[in-house]
């Protein structure tokens, strides 16, 4: 895919973003969350609050899928192990509310996994996302969508490709300010090059998948 293509991707990801956020309507009022454990509703969020979030977690390589070799049916339809034991990420995330539900946000990731061949292979992922979040009490359950790109590194090798991941959360607001939880999300990390191997014509197109789970924290300011 040319350079040029992924430039924009994002231009055109964040014009969907903001023709959903004309739909979306404000709120007129603000409910505040008590500072303590007890019998407190969970905030009504209005255009312009705002969410930094840090997340810790493990990050499950789940499947390669080789397009070109899917083609010609052959290695089992182009599905492969990915190789790679268990690794560990870290994400940061910023999310500016549009009314009660919708929110606009960026997103920087890393990932560092083990290969069978006692290296590393990382993944940082970088990109713009947009969720939808439902409220009931002091519990917050965010959906949320992340479109961007991924540089990603092992040995020698290196490669800046498109990167996608939904994800869905479960919060608990602790007070006005922070709130803690868990997240959840599909990684699809594609390889779409021209450079040919003694497997390939030509063409290269990997799909790899990953599974992230992890705990986080949220400051609401």
């Amino acid at each position: 895919m040319r350079l040029s293509t992924f430039l924009l991707l994002p231009l055109l990801f964040f014009g969907a973003l903001f023709v959903l956020s004309a739909q979306e309507e404000d709120d007129d009022e603000i409910i505040p969350i008590e500072s303590d454990w007890s019998g407190s509703t969970a905030a009504t969020y209005r255009r312009g609050d705002r969410i930094f979030s840090i997340a810790l977690g493990l990050v499950k390589p789940l499947f390669f899928y080789d397009q070109e070799l899917g083609y010609l049916g052959l290695k089992s339809g182009g599905y492969d192990s990915p190789r790679m034991s268990m690794g560990g990420t870290g994400i940061l995330g910023f999310n500016y509310f549009l009314g009660p539900h919708l929110f606009l946000g960026l997103e920087l990731g890393g990932m560092f996994a083990p290969t069978v061949g006692k290296s590393m292979y990382y993944i940082v992922p970088l990109g713009a996302r947009i969720g939808y979040q439902f409220v009931y009490k002091r519990f917050e359950f965010p959906l949320t969508f992340m479109l961007g790109f991924a540089p990603q590194s092992h040995h020698q090798r290196s490669y800046l490709g498109l990167f996608a991941k939904p994800s869905a959360a479960a919060y608990f607001r602790f007070n006005a300010d922070w709130s803690f939880g868990f997240n959840t999300g599909l990684w699809w990390v594609p390889q779409w090059t021209s450079v040919s191997d003694d497997k390939h014509t030509g063409k290269i197109r990997i799909h790899g998948f990953f599974w992230e789970f992890s705990i986080g924290a949220r400051y609401h300011f």
